[in-house]
């Protein structure tokens, strides 16, 4: 049996709505500042698919996803299709002159028996202060493309 951990991480990023939004409609920039994605490419024959693949150390995932809900400066909602089961969402916050907010959400499915063993290790807020320190990864990448 499996389980869903989610993980909700935010930054205020001191740029506009369509700078931000625009890199990170482009997937494939985002190992750019997500330090476990090694890759992002989009099939060319399926514009709406893209595979991933999630390396550190040792470690490697591959998946496939889907980019089931897309709402031009508000939301990108993707899903695994394939691989490594995960899902989420990255939302868009419009501040005008103080620039913009994003949060992502990720959630992936782990067998219960390791949750169980996770649940002692604190492994949810390595994964938390992992994301977050992503997203400000972003903040500065953005603010380096905003120059």
């Amino acid at each position: 049996m499996k389980d869903w951990l989610e993980h909700t991480v935010q930054v205020a990023v001191p740029c506009p709505i369509d700078e931000v939004w625009n890199l990170w409609e482009n997937i494939e920039l985002m190992p750019n500042w997500m330090k476990w994605i090694d890759s992002v490419s989009i099939k060319p024959d399926e514009p709406e698919l893209s595979v991933w693949k999630l390396a550190s150390g040792s470690l490697e995932f591959s998946w496939q996803s889907r980019i089931v809900k897309q709402i031009h400066h508000q939301i990108i909602q993707w899903e695994s299709v394939d691989g490594l089961p995960n899902r989420g969402a990255i939302r868009f916050y419009d501040r005008g002159v103080d620039g913009s907010i994003v949060k992502l959400t990720v959630a992936y499915s782990v067998p219960m028996i390791i949750r169980q063993l996770m649940d002692g290790l604190s492994l949810g807020s390595v994964v938390e202060g992992a994301l977050q320190a992503d997203m400000e990864r972003f903040k500065v990448y953005a603010l380096q493309q905003n120059s």
